[in-house]
């Protein structure tokens, strides 16, 4: 019989994880909402398209927050996924976009527990551009963990 091996020392801070392919089927974002609620780890998606200069220059700031910064480790991690709204496989614009309320190009839209936190969804450019409210927003999101709590209602679809 082998003997277990117990650890006494706090546990390490969760590591971000950022996901290199844009989502462009729904199965893809489906299978990343799984694995969050699985793991209790939010799921933070950029709704973009192939075109938006915008979306150029806010996600790889969001990416260095996550990635680089470990913004959100502390709080229990965060995962980081681009979906490409003007993907034929998603529907276009008017595709499944409208579902999660996207009516604004870049969002910023978290998952927890499978349920979009509709009410601190992100798209407005000046939030989209500040380091330090990204920052906050990131841990807010990251410490969720499996707690949900902003799911919002009809009037959530119109974000904060």
């Amino acid at each position: 019989m082998s003997a277990r091996h117990f650890s006494a020392s706090a546990p390490s801070r969760a590591k971000n994880r950022i996901y290199p392919n844009r989502i462009r089927r729904e199965d893809e974002l489906q299978t990343l909402t799984l694995m969050s609620a699985s793991s209790r780890v939010p799921l933070i998606t950029m709704w973009m398209t192939t075109w938006c200069q915008s979306c150029k220059m806010v996600s790889p700031m969001i990416q260095e927050l996550i990635e680089r910064d470990g913004i959100g480790e502390e709080q229990g991690g965060v995962s980081f996924a681009e979906v490409e709204m003007d993907s034929p496989d998603l529907g276009g614009i008017a595709g499944i976009g409208l579902r999660y309320g996207i009516n604004s190009i870049p969002t910023l839209l978290a998952f927890d527990r499978q349920e979009p936190q509709l009410e601190t969804k992100v798209y407005k450019l000046d939030e989209l551009k500040n380091r330090d409210f990204l920052t906050k927003w990131i841990e807010t999101e990251a410490a969720r963990r499996g707690q949900g709590g902003a799911g919002g209602n009809l009037f959530g679809l119109f974000g904060r």
